[in-house]
């Protein structure tokens, strides 16, 4: 666990010494800000006191930005070589992942609490059911701890950052859009069924409505394990 902790600060100390991370803050920031409150299918516009098409816009804006983050977090240091001399430490792989993984996310974090003034200016206007919202958010949450499994892994074996960042978000897109179409176009039965499921939208939705599903909660889990799993093997080939 110290070893994790020590990865983590030195994760979120190079995250942090860098522009970028504070650029992303502030586009995240201003594109969710401009869609909830200023687009036409605004807040007002629902004519109900909810977030639910504010986690909608925080979704789509999320899913772009752990992807640009986690495109450098091993392919970046593969290519400047600071992966095999971490390596050549007494540090398992398991633990470089997922010092990785919690670092992420706990820069994920800090851009969903720039979005609380949007859930404190609707609670003041309106009634709103705080249950769900707090569930809408722990949605987000795992939601994005899928994103950041799936470019960990992306990172794990692409030579470059670019070609990490495109890998991923095909990736990304399978599970946020293909699959769910894919599920509409065959209709009923177990292939549409099976597509439905594999659908990380199937699963976010009824979070983000105040539903909480047992299912969704395994789901999620299952994703992160297998893509930070493959991480680690593709990081063992470069181990050993």
């Amino acid at each position: 666990m110290r070893i994790i902790k020590i990865l983590i600060g030195k994760e979120l100390s190079t995250a942090f010494d860098s522009w970028m991370i504070y650029t992303g803050y502030l586009l995240f920031f201003c594109i969710c800000g401009f869609v909830c409150w200023l687009s036409p299918s605004n807040v007002f516009s629902m004519g109900q006191a909810n977030m639910l098409s504010s986690f909608t816009v925080i979704n789509w804006t999320i899913f772009f930005l752990v992807h640009a983050m986690t495109m450098k977090s091993v392919a970046d240091e593969k290519k400047s070589g600071t992966l095999e001399l971490l390596l050549t430490k007494p540090i398992r792989t398991s633990q470089l992942i997922a010092a990785k993984f919690w670092a992420q996310l706990f820069i994920i974090l800090i851009a969903l609490l720039l979005t609380l003034p949007y859930y404190i200016t609707i609670a003041f206007i309106g009634h709103v059911d705080h249950g769900s919202v707090i569930l809408g958010y722990f949605g987000l949450i795992e939601i994005s701890a899928c994103y950041i499994s799936i470019g960990i892994f992306a990172s794990s074996f692409a030579k470059t950052p670019v070609t990490a960042f495109f890998v991923s978000l095909g990736i990304g897109l399978c599970f946020q859009l293909l699959f769910g179409i894919l599920a509409q176009q065959f209709g009923s039965g177990f292939i549409a069924e099976l597509f439905a499921y594999l659908s990380i939208s199937e699963h976010f939705d009824p979070l983000s409505r105040g539903i909480l599903d047992s299912r969704d909660i395994i789901y999620f889990t299952s994703v992160i394990t297998i893509f930070l799993s493959l991480a680690k093997l593709f990081i063992c080939k470069t181990r050993f």
